[in-house]
Order: C-alpha cells, then sequence, then structure tokens
C-alpha cells in the first residue's frame, strides 16, 4: 500500500466587485477588443477597501471545508501561497489558523508568485507521505490589484483578485497510477531571469512597490516550460497527454494556456478555462479553477488533471492528480 494526498473539498472566494474590460477606458488608452485579444480575459474581480489577502483566504477555506465535510479541528498543518500578504509578518496561514479557530497543528506562507499554488501542493503532499500531516489545508489567495501601476496599460489590465482552497487527506492506495491523489509533482526555477517579471519594492526600497512585466519574454519562456514541467511530472508516474482527462493550468493569458496544450497535445476541449472572468490570480488561479471546473461539472472523481504554473523568478512547476 501507498500514501497518497487525496482532494476531500475545494472552494473558492471571488470578491464582490467585477471590473469589466471597459472600465479600463475611461483612464488608460485601451480598449475591450486590446485585452481581449491578446489576453483573452473579460473581466476580474477586485476586493473592497480594506479587504486583506487572509479576509478572501478565511473564506475559500471555509467553503472547501464545507465541501470535504470538514472542521477546523480535523486540520493539521495549513499551507497559504501568496504574494501579496497583509503584513510582513507573521505569515498569512498563522492569521488563517486564527481566524478559522484551529488551536493545533502548524501553518506557514509559500512565495513563489504565480508557480505558489504548485509549489503548496509539493509540499502539502510531502507533509503527508512522510507522515508529519495527515490533513492539510492548501490555499492560494492574492490580491494583486494593490500592485498594479494604473498607468502601465501592459500589466495592470491582466491581474485581479480572489482565493481557492483544497483540503488534502492522507488516504492508502494501491502504488499505481490509478490511485487517487497526488501521483507526481515536478518543481523547477532559474533564478538568472529576475528581471523579466518582478515588483519594485519591498525592504530594499521601503516601498509596496509595482509589479513590472516584459510581457514578450515571459511568453516566451512560460509556454516551453509550462509543457515540459507538465511531461516531466507525468513521465514520473509513465503516463502521457493522451491520459490527460483535465489540464488545470495557471490562468494568465488564452494565448499560453492553448500554446501549451498544444505542445501537450491535449485538445481544448480538455483544458478548465476561467482566465475570461478571473484575469491573472496569481497563486489563486489554479485553485480557484479546480473550484469552477468541479462547479462547472468538469471535474469528476476519478479524472486524471495536470495542474502547471510559471511565475517571478522565474518558478515553475506542475501537479499529476487523480481526482
Amino acid at each position: 500500500m501507498t500514501r497518497r494526498a487525496v482532494v476531500q473539498g475545494v472552494g473558492h472566494y471571488l470578491p464582490e466587485r467585477v471590473v469589466q474590460n471597459c472600465e479600463f477606458e475611461k483612464t488608460i488608452d485601451t480598449s475591450d477588443e486590446w485585452i481581449r485579444t491578446r489576453s483573452g480575459i473579460e473581466r476580474r474581480h477586485f476586493v473592497a477597501p480594506g479587504q486583506t489577502t487572509t479576509d478572501i483566504a478565511v473564506l475559500a477555506a471555509e467553503a472547501a471545508l464545507r465541501d470535504a465535510g470538514m472542521v477546523a479541528a480535523d486540520v493539521d498543518a495549513i499551507i497559504v501561497a501568496t504574494s501579496t500578504p497583509d503584513l510582513t509578518f507573521p505569515s498569512v496561514a498563522t492569521m488563517v489558523q486564527g481566524r478559522l479557530g484551529m488551536e493545533q497543528g502548524f501553518a506557514f506562507d509559500v512565495q513563489a508568485v504565480c508557480a505558489g499554488f504548485a509549489y503548496a501542493l509539493a509540499n502539502a503532499n510531502a507533509l503527508i507521505l512522510s507522515d508529519q500531516a495527515k490533513t492539510v489545508l492548501v490555499i492560494g489567495a492574492e490580491t494583486f490589484s494593490r500592485l498594479m501601476d494604473w498607468t502601465d496599460r501592459g500589466t495592470c489590465v491582466l491581474f485581479g483578485d480572489g482565493a481557492g482552497a483544497l483540503v488534502l487527506r492522507a488516504e492508502e492506495g494501491a502504488g499505481t497510477n490509478a490511485d487517487r491523489g497526488i501521483l507526481a509533482t515536478d518543481l523547477r526555477s532559474d533564478g538568472r531571469h529576475k528581471d523579466i517579471l518582478y515588483v519594485d519594492g519591498g525592504t530594499s526600497t521601503g516601498t509596496t512597490g509595482h509589479l513590472r512585466m516584459e510581457g514578450k519574454e515571459v511568453f516566451r519562456h512560460a509556454i516551453e516550460k509550462l509543457a515540459e514541467t507538465a511531461h516531466a511530472a507525468l513521465d514520473k508516474v509513465g503516463m502521457s497527454g493522451e491520459d490527460v482527462d483535465w489540464i488545470v493550468p495557471h490562468q494568465a493569458n488564452i494565448r499560453i494556456i492553448e500554446g501549451t496544450a498544444k505542445r501537450m497535445q491535449v485538445p481544448m476541449e480538455r483544458v478548465v478555462v476561467t482566465v475570461q472572468d478571473h484575469g491573472n490570480t496569481s497563486a489563486a488561479s489554479i485553485p480557484l479553477a479546480l473550484s469552477v471546473g468541479k462547479a462547472r461539472g468538469q471535474i469528476k472523481r476519478g479524472d486524471l488533471l495536470v495542474a502547471e504554473a510559471i511565475g517571478g523568478g522565474l518558478a515553475w512547476g506542475s501537479v499529476v492528480l487523480r481526482w
């Protein structure tokens, strides 16, 4: 028998404010057509004044726990993937722990920008496989609207806010790729590419800073590296794109999503796409897509999923998961 980290529940939260593309036409030189053509994005959600990353992470966590039929007392650990914490410290995860009333276990954040949820899942899987935790709540939550330079039309129209969460619990499997749960992970990074996607603030500047991106360079790296990491994870369990029921990609840009699917030889009919409604929600995009995909009736028990993402660092990775 082989221990597996199996999904027990999934949930998400999107802020109430919906921002359509046409809103940007009032303040910058852009248009709904320009944004849709280059990104596939039609709308996104922004947090309300005073609403924090912890606030939305808690709401997504509560939704995932309800879906799992569990309560905070059942959870051994919380991992939050975020690049937009409320404070430098303490971590969002410990604040979520406190808000949920979870007095046991431990909590910590993971920062790998848009790849954060893949990194968080890999860490959760390792905790479960090593018997350091039996039940792990994994959350991706971001308030990227607070990092935008609203004069930079190339970036400010792309990002949105939101949160998604999964509950993973240890179960015994047969040790084959037919098992439910996380079957393989693949994590990678290359710090030589720091300057193509970063935020120009932090302790070195004493400011929060704004997101800066060289879009063409990010696009060039994304398709190649996402397909590569997905194939590497599938290879670990003797599978290929033909075996995949659903790709659940980081929702950054529809052209990147289409290009990656093509390289993996997976038709777009087997890709969960939410970028049109959410924009790029960084570490929240994969759990949001998982939750929405389940709610739509796309993702069903026993389906084989590949989740893959790339973000600043550059950091990228993938997870092969049977639902």
